[in-house]
């Protein structure tokens, strides 16, 4: 048997896994947040004083009072062993985009000769990893290799267990001696706490006097890919880049809509259940599950939380998701295009913010004309995303990210709000005078007896925006399946503090303290804002090419590929922007654009490695083995005096000859090096990418007249149907 048929083999003896829990008396609903160390848990074993000290750190953002951390970590280690641990790990998020993590033990040696379990305070609040080997973009030297860990006490600790022990995990922001950012947590607590400071502002103005945190939330949609693990094994290109860099299309696609939604296989879906299980014993509030629309495509969705806490456990879902892959026998993909010609896979950001008091300040309410604090962070929002659009395009730029954004599917590279009809006319009456009124939602008849009349949203959603308003949220459709949420929601916190400071500045200095003014000055800061920013609002169809034209006269920047997008991140006002809030220093934006344009030059460079490999060592002598076969039987025809149809035989060898004159062109484009990332990123993008595509081309065209026994690698139709 041949490699395919080895793995369709050992696929057809796969059945789902069982599980050995008592799933009917042991509801999986109950064991949420069984292995957090959260604030209910530290209620019941810290002392009162200790206790709310440190829920005030949380709610509060007040410093924190290290004289507790003894007690906190004592707590903490008792609770962790009493849950089978040994080790403990401060695990932070480099920007690398992935999760790193350094296991210590608990054991210290006494004077004895025996052992006995210590975990101090100091070392709670503090760990140091070495620094000099994760990418920090020119901000350290290889021989400047301290780095620290700092306890992020508002995301609490866990448990993470493997089949031979558990350690306790301690969410830490990463930073360089200096103090510089090298990761993606530290900007999140920086940019949160920014939006806090100028959110205040404006509530002070509306009678909030409260002084209650306002925080960011977010909710994000997981998509992500399943094959069977026996294909990976013999796919080197999903091996090395996540990714299928040939594959002919197969004959059923995503065309018949009929996955969308769909019933979910048994397979499938005991890897969901167990995927849900541990997710809620890790405090992580998934809500959703369902099929998407490419054919092996799904989706998990959480429920909103707060932004620091989301992204970490949007890090936990990715690690988890892959975990309990392998243990049922398949792989997650999560790249955002690892088929071509179907839908690939995003990560939508659900954004929001709010307080305790007020809850959430985006939910316009029945009568949002009437809701002038909501239109002015609406407003607010609108500013920001039309000032800063080349951000929030640039936070999301990444190689995979490439193959969605400005190409074949949603949402497009162009960024725009799609507000709905109800909030534009409200916004356009203000334009025009003053919102006496407001778009009403209604009943929907359905027109049968037996069934209920449905309520009705004012308005429609639309998917192919790329920040869009949901009812009483933006939804930034763009993100990548593969990253983080953090840069994302990094950008909206910095760039929406920026824009309610200049509300705020605006209201209170047309005031002056007078709040019987504040109605006039809201509806005129708010009309301003509609006449000079209004333009990247757009409730259309963003997939058209009249809409990229129209955007073109509006001026909003199309930057379709991520050596366009990533020098906007070093752009003098976007610099400024983020030095401003105390989000990034300058040297850490230029640390963070040098870093990405690295990423993408490496992740090219490993695609074009793989495709030239591929090509040259599977792809090239399955070829030739069948164009041995039919020269044989050609000769063997003419022997024996009979004609032989050599037309395949022809276009065999042709395309034989075409492929390895590509392979040549390509490989030339490897060897190619620069002094400059931006330089080499540029040439990956225009030039090695057309030239992985064109072996592509061919490689697929021959996959298509092999015999299929001398197929090697396993088809789209396999990896996409067969589970």
């Amino acid at each position: 048997m041949n490699k395919r048929e080895n793995a369709l083999a050992a696929i057809n003896k796969i059945k789902p896994t069982k599980t050995t829990i008592p799933y009917k008396e042991e509801n999986s609903i109950n064991k949420f947040g069984e292995n957090v160390f959260s604030m209910s848990v530290m209620k019941q074993r810290l002392p009162k004083d200790i206790y709310k000290s440190l829920k005030n750190t949380v709610e509060n953002y007040s410093a924190l009072d290290a004289s507790v951390a003894d007690v906190v970590a004592n707590a903490m280690k008792d609770w962790a062993m009493n849950k089978g641990a040994s080790h403990y790990a401060h695990v932070f998020f480099p920007l690398t985009g992935a999760t790193a993590e350094k296991h210590d033990s608990f054991l210290v040696p006494d004077l004895s000769g025996n052992a006995i379990a210590e975990f101090s305070g100091t070392t709670l609040i503090q760990g140091e990893p070495d620094a000099s080997s994760f990418p920090n973009g020119g901000l350290r030297q290889t021989f400047e290799a301290r780095g620290y860990t700092a306890w992020d006490v508002t995301s609490p600790a866990y448990i993470m267990e493997s089949p031979n022990g558990a350690t306790l995990c301690i969410p830490t922001a990463f930073l360089s001696w200096k103090g510089e950012a090298l990761d993606k947590k530290t900007p999140i607590l920086r940019s949160m706490q920014a939006l806090n400071t100028q959110a205040q502002r404006i509530l002070n103005l509306f009678g909030d006097n409260s002084g209650k945190i306002v925080a960011a939330t977010c909710g994000a949609e997981q998509e992500y890919f399943l094959i069977d693990k026996s294909f990976v094994l013999y796919r080197p290109d999903i091996q090395a880049t996540g990714r299928t860099l040939f594959g002919a299309p197969s004959a059923k696609g995503q065309q018949f809509d009929d996955h969308y939604f769909g019933a979910i296989t048994d397979r499938v879906l005991a890897f969901m259940f167990e995927v849900e299980r541990e997710l809620y014993r890790l405090g992580i509030p998934v809500k959703t599950r369902h099929n998407e629309v490419a054919p092996g495509q799904f989706e998990v969705a959480p429920v909103f939380e707060t932004a620091n806490l989301a992204t970490d456990h949007q890090q936990l879902t990715m690690v988890t998701l892959k975990k309990i892959a392998r243990h049922h026998g398949m792989e997650c993909l999560l790249h955002e295009k690892p088929f071509a010609g179907i839908n690939g896979s995003g990560k939508h950001c659900n954004y929001s913010f709010g307080n305790a008091t007020q809850g959430n300040l985006l939910d316009p309410g029945e009568t949002p004309h009437e809701n002038a604090q909501f239109l002015v962070f609406c407003a607010a929002i609108i500013r920001g995303v039309h000032k800063y659009a080349k951000v929030l395009r640039a936070v999301i730029a990444s190689a995979g990210n490439d193959h969605r954004l400005g190409a074949n599917e949603a949402p497009p590279a162009i960024i725009s709000i799609f507000l709905g009809e109800q909030l534009t006319e409200v916004f356009e009456h203000i334009k025009n005078g003053e919102a006496t009124c407001s778009k009403e939602a209604c009943l929907m008849k359905i027109g049968v007896d037996a069934l209920p009349d449905l309520p009705k949203d004012a308005g429609d959603r639309n998917r192919t925006s790329p920040f869009a308003f949901t009812g009483n949220r933006f939804e930034f459709r763009a993100v990548g399946s593969d990253q983080s949420v953090s840069g994302p929601i990094v950008a909206m916190n910095t760039i929406f503090a920026d824009s309610i400071d200049y509300v705020a500045t605006k209201l209170e200095n047309a005031i002056n303290g007078d709040l019987s003014k504040l109605h006039d000055a809201v509806q005129d800061v708010v009309k301003k804002i509609i006449d000079n920013h209004g333009s990247i609002i757009f409730n259309g169809d963003n997939y058209t090419n009249a809409w990229q034209k129209e955007a073109a006269k509006r001026g909003l920047p199309n930057l379709k590929t991520t050596p366009e997008a990533l020098p906007m991140l070093i752009e003098d006002d976007v610099i400024e922007l983020f030095s401003k809030y105390k989000v990034l220093s300058k040297e850490e934006m230029h640390s963070r654009y040098e870093t990405y344009l690295e990423q993408y030059n490496l992740k090219i460079e490993v695609e074009a490695k793989t495709v030239a490999e591929m090509a040259n060592t599977i792809i090239y002598p399955a070829a030739v083995r069948y164009q041995t076969e039919l020269a044989e039987s050609c000769l063997k025809m003419k022997e024996l005096g009979m004609d032989f149809e050599d037309t395949a035989l022809k276009e065999t060898a042709g395309l034989i000859k075409e492929l390895k004159t590509r392979i040549k062109t390509l490989e030339t484009l490897i060897v190619h090096e620069s002094n400059e990332a931006l330089d080499e990123a540029i040439t990956c993008c225009e030039q090695t990418l057309p030239a992985m595509l064109k072996i592509r081309e061919i490689a697929d065209k021959i996959e298509r007249i092999v015999a299929d026994d001398l197929w090697p690698l396993p088809t789209y139709q396999e990896m996409l149907f067969i589970k």
